[in-house]
């Protein structure tokens, strides 16, 4: 929940090597794998792996190095895609949008337009587990997909990236904080009391809306498990994405 954002946000972002401020250009388009997994975006420096991703502000996308590679695998832009089931050949809609976790490539929801939005005002949420495949030219959901279909306020209200930009900073702030606090095994507990202390220290500043915090510290504790895991993954990205240029460097040098 702490890294979703939606295609349509990233997408025109200027993206840049933030080891060296090195501009990369503008993020033209969100790739996903055959399984549904976003695994790169695009610009006019190539194409860069999501796990090159440092940080992802309201302007720019910061990366780890300026590494960019051309796909080995079978690409698919989803934004656009056709959406059916496996027994009617007709198109019921398509892919309007989405929402990725930019930490894992993980799909969070699709937005839909099309006939089968209609009754939603033009837009529906529908969930990865309503997702049978991912083909080529199609995105087929279940059969029974439609009755679980919600309009776009309702289904993705829980997602920080529907958030005010004031919360997301905000939220994005106390989680710095928390990185010295928070341990992979504290129990809930101690992480919502946790929470608590920041969002007091942070209070007591003076310098922040109190609907603002109190929106930000609500969503802090709703998601404490997803901040728990999210606070230890970026490590392990670090040195995924240092591993993956230090690789890209050996090869080159052995040309």
């Amino acid at each position: 929940m702490f890294n979703i954002i939606r295609r349509s946000q990233i997408v025109g972002l200027v993206a840049m090597d933030g080891s060296t401020a090195t501009r990369l250009g503008g993020v033209e388009e969100v790739w996903v794998d055959g399984q549904g997994r976003v695994v790169y975006f695009a610009s006019s420096a190539g194409y860069t792996p999501l796990e090159q991703i440092s940080l992802i502000g309201p302007d720019a996308v910061l990366t780890y190095s300026d590494y960019a590679v051309e796909p080995s695998v079978s690409l698919r832009r989803l934004c656009g895609m056709r959406v059916r089931t496996p027994s009617r050949s007709d198109i019921l809609g398509w892919i309007e949008d989405f929402l990725f976790d930019w930490e894992t490539g993980d799909i969070a929801a699709y937005v839909l337009g099309g006939e089968i939005a209609a009754p939603f005002g033009g837009r529906a949420v529908l969930f990865p587990e309503d997702v049978e495949v991912i083909d080529a030219d199609y995105v087929l959901i279940k059969e029974d997909a439609k009755s679980r279909l919600q309009g776009e306020s309702e289904g993705l209200q829980g997602f920080l990236s529907e958030k005010s930009q004031q919360v997301k900073n905000l939220v994005k702030h106390m989680s710095d904080r928390l990185k010295s606090l928070v341990s992979p095994d504290d129990h809930p507990d101690v992480v919502r009391v946790k929470i608590r202390e920041v969002c007091d220290e942070f209070a007591g500043s003076k310098r922040h809306d109190k609907n603002v915090l109190q929106e930000a510290v609500d969503f802090l504790q709703d998601k404490w498990e997803d901040l728990q895991k999210s606070l230890y993954r970026a490590s392990d990205r670090t040195k995924q994405a240092i591993d993956s240029a230090w690789k890209r460097l050996m090869e080159k040098s052995g040309e």
